[in-house]
């Protein structure tokens, strides 16, 4: 996780600092890094914030379902079995941040219709379609991903794809 405060002597004193704030988009992101730290797939750490009117929803990051042995414990079959990254999604126990971050905030009864999604990586096929019928208007990612029909639909839909710039 990296930090983009910056502290500078203040003009007013020697012995006093001034802080820069991280810009909205840098806290959430910072929040969705954070996030990805708690994943435990041996591939890609991904984490995901939803906020609404600057306010945090739901957060998530890639995992297997409550209760289950994770990918830390069984190993990662896709690796095992040569899978390409952004194929064959349905042979991984993970559920992906974005996912967990939309269950989250339906276990507790939050509506994230048009939120903002930060991701540290762009939705699969999968998310994308979730993501969509929950009403999320934009998304802020901080990595690309190799999945061309994501992109495609989220165009189609009027999903605001944005490149995450801290």
């Amino acid at each position: 996780m990296t930090s983009s405060r910056k502290i500078k002597p203040s003009q007013k004193g020697k012995n006093k600092l001034k802080r820069t704030r991280p810009s909205w988009d840098e806290y959430f992101m910072s929040i969705a890094e954070l996030a990805a730290t708690r994943s435990t797939c041996l591939r890609r750490q991904v984490g995901a914030v939803i906020v609404k009117d600057k306010k945090i929803l739901a957060t998530g990051y890639n995992g297997a379902p409550s209760g289950l042995k994770h990918c830390l414990e069984t190993g990662c079959l896709r690796e095992k079995l040569g899978i390409p990254s952004g194929e064959r999604h349905e042979l991984c126990r993970a559920t992906h941040a974005e996912q967990n971050a939309i269950v989250q905030a339906a276990l507790f009864g939050v509506s994230i219709k048009d939120g903002i999604l930060y991701s540290t990586t762009q939705p699969c096929i999968l998310c994308t379609k979730l993501i969509i019928n929950a009403g999320i208007r934009k998304i802020i990612i901080k990595d690309s991903y190799p999945d061309k029909m994501s992109k495609e639909m989220l165009k189609e839909a009027k999903v605001r794809i944005q490149i995450f710039k801290g």
